[in-house]
């Protein structure tokens, strides 16, 4: 292996090492801010805006439960993700699929936080599937 080939697969080692741990960064951070948001559902906090009209209605109750399930599932991907498992890549990308999805649906509750949920949920998947880990990283 030449000189440029090897520093060529170091830079690729540590871009990809580097988006995992943004990833695991963002998705704790995600993971954490949706628990807060569904225990504020749970104890039905005056935060929340209702809307009549929505294709969607669900209880704020349940949705607060949602929010928290999703939370503490993020949490846990996330401390999978610091630990390189495999595993936790593909779970990484499902759970910010659905807390994007959650997200969405609840829209108008309290639609600016959904926005920015979703925008951090977006870079999270992006951060997982753009990522290329070799053999010998273990990412």
């Amino acid at each position: 292996m030449t000189h440029a080939t090897q520093k060529t697969s170091s830079a690729r080692r540590q871009w990809a090492e580097g988006l995992m741990v943004f990833a695991a960064v963002t998705l704790m951070i995600a993971g954490v801010l949706d628990i807060f948001r569904g225990i504020m559902g749970i104890a039905e906090d005056d935060i929340f805006v209702t809307t009549r009209d929505y294709v969607f209605q669900f209880d704020l109750t349940g949705w607060g439960w949602i929010h928290l399930a999703l939370g503490v599932v993020a949490v846990i991907v996330s401390m999978g993700l610091f630990q390189g498992a495999t595993w936790a890549r593909w779970s990484g990308v499902a759970i910010a699929s659905l807390i994007i999805i959650a997200n969405f649906l609840s829209l108008p509750y309290y639609p600016v936080w959904s926005v920015v949920m979703i925008a951090f949920s977006a870079f999270i998947i992006w951060g997982l599937c753009v990522a290329r880990p070799t053999e010998d990283s273990g990412y």
